[in-house]
């Protein structure tokens, strides 16, 4: 597995594609959710893209464009505290493990490297982030705990939850 936390800025077409095609896969197909995923904040302020790349040689590895080509296999979009308001969050989003890399820990894994980059590029802010309602306790294992009800986004119930210090 190969880790990237990229900057948007440092973002390449290659990774781009890819993280649109998985999100579009799982949110979009798999989960049957027809709904607007470029909502414009992936390419503003200090957004950051965490991926996981699959080793071109294992069995999780989709070869897109020949020999040597990692596949997209883990990824999460941090979004930056909100400029100018104080206290804002960072946020964790679009947090997302390919079906084909599933019961292997690579979500706990995913999350723990958002969290490290939240604490790296934004020490001050807390982080919160929306979760599907069925993963509030892998959420709450991670030390986020809810703070809103159970409300539907997208026709998916979703919770809002905050880490705890």
């Amino acid at each position: 597995m190969t880790w990237h936390d990229l900057h948007h800025s440092d973002l390449g077409v290659d990774d781009l594609y890819d993280v649109l095609a998985l999100r579009n896969r799982v949110f979009v197909v798999e989960q049957d959710c027809c709904y607007q995923d470029i909502d414009g904040l992936d390419l503003v302020a200090d957004t950051r893209h965490l991926l996981a790349r699959a080793s071109s040689g294992s069995a999780l590895a989709q070869v897109r464009g020949g020999a040597g080509v990692q596949s997209v296999v883990g990824y999460a979009r941090l979004l930056a505290p909100a400029a100018g308001e104080a206290g804002a969050p960072a946020r964790i989003g679009r947090v997302i493990v390919s079906a084909e890399a599933r019961g292997q820990a690579l979500g706990r894994r995913l999350m723990e490297r958002a969290l490290a980059s939240c604490a790296t590029h934004w020490p001050d802010a807390g982080v919160e982030l929306s979760a599907q309602a069925h993963l509030r306790a892998f959420y709450a294992s991670l030390g986020f705990e809810p703070v809103s009800d159970v409300y539907d986004e997208d026709g998916i119930p979703h919770v809002d939850m905050r880490l705890t210090p």
